[in-house]
């Protein structure tokens, strides 16, 4: 700093001295003006020395990337996202049209080609207005500081900023022609709706390259440097229209068009619509993971880089889950009651459309409901507008389920309405269902929340995929993310592991009060008295129907006959991590902590014949040009594997069920597979968690849910009889869930609060979750074929006694054809048993085990 002042002082020393000897030669008036140049000249110099460090090497500006953004599609092709915040393709300078570079320099630079890259006659006009107005207002920019600005520097109106934008404009037209310094520009420049360059604009706004554009095309792109988030003609056709007057009375004024191009052009129409590739299917929260995930193998390329991602999603499908899910929980809004209207406008501003733009803005289109107003109400109908302009009606089916909500967080309702008036009043803005033939119905946004995944059991894709009602109200993604209690959605799990401890389902397990003491339940309580959600006892009661009715007695008792020590493990294989598995008897009950996409993967485990698949919802990633630089080779179910079921052997099994490997739990695989398999030629096979005789008993048993017990509901609707499954609901009705399947698909619903409280009375999984199931199978199984896994070896049928379980005639009374393991099939003599010791078979666990008495 003191080098600095010395150096100075020695400047103001020399100046003062020439500025002597100038004025005896010169004269005073001329030897002012010099010294006054000299001034500046001297000041600039120190600035430059002054700011030299701070500013940036114009090599750095000459690479231009094209930067496109990720797009994600279906594995059917269909464009579900476009993700990325700029839009590049960049333009060589012969590729450029004259109309193009006139209507530029028309707009912001006449002297382009005249000046150093600073254009000083502009700069003492700005500084003239600037002075005037008391602030900085004019930059007096020529394109060659615009280049600086807008590439490396910052746009803050400061005389230092100013200052390096002047010298790095200098060094720029020091080091690159004018040729260059204009196709940076022209390359580089934001110009509106993520597009920066000529190039990308020109597909944005106009669907055509560069070369392609009309005089009126090319001035209408010209006029938005100045403001391009608010000039261009998707924001304000008006603003647009303005600027490109501007540019096109420029170009005439100096004389790049005659008066009939200048008057053709103005009098074109400007379409206020974005070009480009539309999205094709509403699945944001896929898209978010498939973001998430190129952005961990790529970093912030992924976004710029125009990777092609096709993900394992269904089109079809999708728009079933879609549909599926808005609807379920439209209903359970329907059941308990209406909040009220978002806001309340005056009903004098309803004639005027520009006052209702920014109310329809605060409320845009969530999930499957569009925002409307309230123009008129009769006495049971009303007519509403929607953002469009469009008219609608509200018949009186779609006012009078609005009983008034007293307290949400006591379900507490008023009367139901008998007029609309008592519903909606002229003003209101409220939410509208579009209903599936014609017609809307009231609607609002949800309080509850809900959640569909849908896989492919035979390998683990992701074929749909809701993540919630909607993303832009919440990005939160329930499938993966929210882990919540399954309730006895969980039982097929300790089922099956009752069945490899000598269970059957002709088993008889006693549906009776069971005391336990601490321990045994929650948090230790000191004494635990689980119920049947009945609140109901059935007595001996066969392990079938102990799933088909979902008591849950009987799971308690099952699981501390096979032992909790057996039960843990056995069902670790289905891909469950510590957090889902309780070391107590309130796994019975599913008091675990797990996700939809979790529930599903294990599901999926009974669909295929018994083995775990890895889900993914990546299936490849191609670069622009198409290429494919990656390829899902997922490990597949044995259905679709050359393996002879019938030469397996238990050691077999055995081995498989060892080599499971750990899961994490919510974790979804991207890159499935065995890479070696792979590499080899070989398609890889997924483990087996169990055999396929368990899977084949278990899909037998969940069958009857669905055909006669808590999901018959499905069966109903559906008429199918390869369909199989379970409800769940967990205590005072917090979850509701179903997770059900065929051999082509297994897909896992649940419907509950994001913050848990209950959903209220009689919600439970048949009622409140198993109808988004139905809604999304209704679809997806549309023409399908039956499909089941077909009987595998170790699997035998036989008919035993309802009443004891014991092997018995076919004619007999209360004969059932029973289907058991092979090696626990009931014997001659045989029976079940039960906690009372009626007809009961003691069942002697090892020692590490419980006693299930």
């Amino acid at each position: 700093m003191h080098r600095r002042l010395g150096r100075s002082k020695e400047r103001f020393a020399v100046l003062a001295m020439s500025r002597k000897i100038m004025t005896r030669i010169l004269g005073v008036p001329l030897a002012t003006a010099l010294s006054a140049l000299v001034l500046v000249g001297m000041g600039f110099a120190g600035a430059y020395q002054y700011l030299a460090s701070e500013i940036p090497d114009a090599a750095a500006l000459r690479d231009v990337k094209t930067q496109l953004p990720l797009r994600v599609y279906t594995r059917d092709g269909k464009l579900l996202a476009q993700i990325g915040e700029q839009r590049r393709i960049p333009v060589a300078f012969d590729e450029i049209p004259p109309v193009v570079i006139d209507a530029f320099l028309a707009a912001e630079d006449a002297r382009f080609f005249e000046h150093p890259g600073v254009d000083w006659q502009s700069l003492v006009r700005a500084l003239v207005a600037n002075v005037s107005s008391g602030s900085v207002r004019e930059g007096g920019g020529t394109i060659t500081m615009q280049l600086a600005r807008n590439t490396v520097l910052t746009s803050e109106k400061t005389l230092r900023r100013k200052l390096k934008e002047v010298f790095l404009a200098m060094r720029l037209e020091r080091e690159f022609s004018k040729q260059e310094i204009l196709t940076l520009y022209l390359n580089r420049i934001f110009l509106g709706q993520r597009a920066y360059g000529i190039g990308a604009a020109s597909e944005v706004y106009f669907d055509k390259s560069v070369h392609d554009l009309t005089v009126a095309e090319a001035s209408l792109i010209a006029g938005l440097p100045r403001s391009p988030s608010l000039d261009n003609p998707v924001a304000s056709i008006a603003r647009a229209h303005d600027r490109r007057a501007y540019v096109l009375r420029r170009m005439l004024e100096l004389g790049k068009i005659d008066q009939a191009r200048h008057d053709a052009a103005l009098n074109e129409p400007i379409s206020s619509r974005l070009h480009g590739p539309i999205i094709e299917l509403d699945a944001p929260y896929v898209a978010e993971m498939v973001r998430a995930e190129m952005l961990r193998r790529h970093g912030t390329d992924a976004l710029t880089a125009g990777y092609q991602v096709f993900t394992t999603l269904d089109s079809r499908l999708q728009l079933a889950a879609n549909a599926a899910t808005w609807r379920a929980i439209l209903e359970y809004e329907r059941r308990h009651g209406y909040r009220g209207p978002l806001e309340r406008i005056d009903p004098a501003q309803l004639g005027d459309a520009a006052s209702l733009n920014p109310l329809f803005k605060r409320h845009p289109r969530r999930g499957s409901l569009s925002a409307a107003v309230v123009t008129a109400v009769a006495e049971r109908s009303a007519e509403l507008v929607l953002r469009n302009g469009s008219a609608i009606s509200l018949d009186w089916d779609g006012l009078s389920w609005a009983r008034p909500v007293i307290d949400p967080l006591k379900d507490a309702l008023g009367p139901s309405p008998r007029t609309a008036r008592e519903v909606l009043a002229a003003g209101d803005v409220v939410y509208v269902e579009p209903l599936p033939e014609t017609g809307y119905r009231l609607g609002q946004l949800p309080a509850v929340s809900g959640a569909l995944v849908a896989l492919d059991p035979n390998d683990g894709a992701i074929v749909a995929l809701v993540g919630g009602f909607d993303f832009g109200s919440s990005k939160y993604n329930r499938v993966v993310q929210a882990h919540r209690q399954p309730g006895s959605a969980f039982k097929p799990f300790l089922y099956s592991a009752a069945l490899e401890r000598g269970f059957t389902p002709a088993t008889l397990v006693n549906d009776a009060p069971i005391v336990l003491p601490g321990g045994g339940g929650p948090e230790g309580d000191e004494e635990w008295r689980p119920q049947n959600i009945t609140r109901k006892f059935y007595g001996p009661t066969p392990m079938r129907e102990g799933l088909v009715r979902s008591r849950n007695l009987v799971s308690i008792r099952l699981l501390r006959g096979a032992g909790i020590g057996f039960a843990l493990k056995h069902i670790a294989n289905f891909g469950f991590g510590p957090q889902s598995l309780p070391p107590n008897l309130t796994l019975a009950l599913g008091t675990g902590q797990v996700t939809p996409l979790e529930m599903a993967r294990g599901f999926a485990v009974f669909a295929n014949g018994g083995a775990l698949v890895t889900p993914f919802f990546i299936q490849s990633v191609q670069d622009p040009a198409g290429n494919e630089l990656f390829q899902a080779e997922p490990a597949r179910a044995c259905a679709l594997c050359d393996f002879d079921a019938a030469g397996e052997s238990a050691a077999a099994v055995a081995s498989d069920l060892a080599a499971v490997p750990d899961v994490v739990p919510g974790t979804v695989s991207v890159l499935p597979g065995d890479a070696a398999a792979a590499s080899a030629g070989v398609e890889a096979r997924a483990p087996q968690a169990i055999s396929p005789a368990n899977a084949f008993v278990m899909t037998d048993m969940m069958t009857d849910v669905v055909q006669r017990g808590t999901a018959q509901r499905a069966a109903a609707a559906l008429k199918r009889k390869d369909i199989a499954g379970k409800t769940g609901t967990t205590s005072d009705r917090r979850d509701t869930w179903f997770v059900g399947f065929n051999a082509d698909i297994a897909a896992a619903v649940w419907l509950g609060f994001d913050q848990e409280r209950s959903l209220g009375e009689n919600e439970e999984g048949g009622k409140t979750a198993l109808p988004m199931w139905i809604y999304f199978m209704q679809e997806a199984l549309r023409d399908k074929p039956e499909h089941r896994q077909p009987e595998p070896p170790g699997v035998v049928r036989t008919w035993v006694s309802r009443e004891s379980g014991a092997p018995t005639r076919a004619g007999a009374p209360g004969a059932l054809f029973e289907t058991f393991l092979e090696q626990h099939a009931p014997q001659p003599g045989m029976g079940g048993y039960s906690d009372d010791g009626v007809g009961a078979e003691t069942l002697e666990p090892s020692a590490s085990d419980e006693s299930i008495f």
